[in-house]
């Protein structure tokens, strides 16, 4: 249906978009600083979401309650906190052991 929820969120450009597709308030605050981070959750959640059967209006609604839950996640703690990137989620992950260097010269 090309005039449904989900197509109009992939036409949209910008996170405030979604925000305003879905009737999400948001302090512009939050989404200046976590803008990719609550649209990365926001897929992480919906990814979990059955929405197969789903009516047009369901679907919205379902879409509006993950956007408001990935919201909240960074009202309530920072992006850094929060993780939803590789590359932050390999910041803290415990680093290999490095090997020590053994001189051949030590050795006996």
């Amino acid at each position: 249906m090309a005039s449904g929820i989900l197509f109009r969120l992939s036409k949209a450009a910008a996170a405030e978009e979604f925000f305003e597709l879905l009737g999400v308030k948001y302090d512009p605050k939050i989404i200046n600083v976590a803008r990719l981070h609550i649209l990365r959750r926001m897929g992480q959640y919906l990814a979990a979401e059955e929405l197969t059967a789903a009516t047009d209006s369901e679907v919205a609604e379902r879409c509006k309650a993950v956007l408001e839950r990935a919201y909240a996640d960074f009202v309530a703690s920072s992006p850094i906190d929060q993780r939803v990137f590789k590359v932050l989620k390999e910041a803290v992950a415990p680093r290999p052991k490095k090997e020590s260097l053994v001189q051949l010269g030590r050795l006996k």
